[in-house]
């Protein structure tokens, strides 16, 4: 009898663990989503008319480099979380959770409140805090670590963006 309990919790780990990452998956795209809602109609109707730096890339570049970041995200995070075992992964969790919030207020921010002085502010902080979300994911899975550098990377484009944005307007 307990042999059968033992056997069937092994079989219910990894269903559980994929769960795990579906849910990571889904908490990451509502923070996306959470941007687009603060976003709104700004890109058409405010964002349009900017002045924007020559680097300034289409708009059709951010949904797809979005989506490859939002997913190479959730991966991380469900990379550090099945080290939740070994390692104490509270610290980097909580991390990602606050990078996450910055990271959807940003939009509101920028589009929703048409403010590119304080979204830079904003952003400072995000880029900060995705370094110390990277760092700390890097401590408990390097390839969690490595999964973030492509964020920071994007972030750190966004945040020259942004301020060349709010010197041009």
């Amino acid at each position: 009898m307990n042999t059968t309990v033992s056997t069937n919790r092994r079989d219910i780990a990894p269903v559980f663990r994929w769960l795990a990452l579906a849910g990571f998956f889904a908490i990451c795209f509502a923070a996306a989503a959470v941007g687009v809602w603060l976003t709104g109609d700004a890109i058409e109707t405010w964002y349009r008319p900017l002045q924007k730096p020559s680097f300034n890339p289409p708009n059709w570049v951010f949904g797809p480099a979005w989506t490859v970041l939002y997913s190479m995200m959730a991966v991380a995070a469900w990379l550090v979380w099945n080290e939740r075992d070994r390692r104490d992964v509270a610290l980097p969790l909580a991390l990602f959770g606050v990078q996450l919030v910055l990271n959807a207020a940003w939009s509101g921010i920028f589009f929703g409140m048409h403010n590119p002085a304080a979204a830079l502010v904003e952003i400072a902080v995000l880029w900060l805090t995705i370094l110390a979300t990277l760092i700390a994911f890097g401590r408990v899975k390097r390839l969690a670590g490595a999964l973030l550098a492509p964020y920071l990377a994007w972030v750190t484009f966004a945040t020259v963006l942004n301020f060349a944005i709010w010197r041009l307007n």
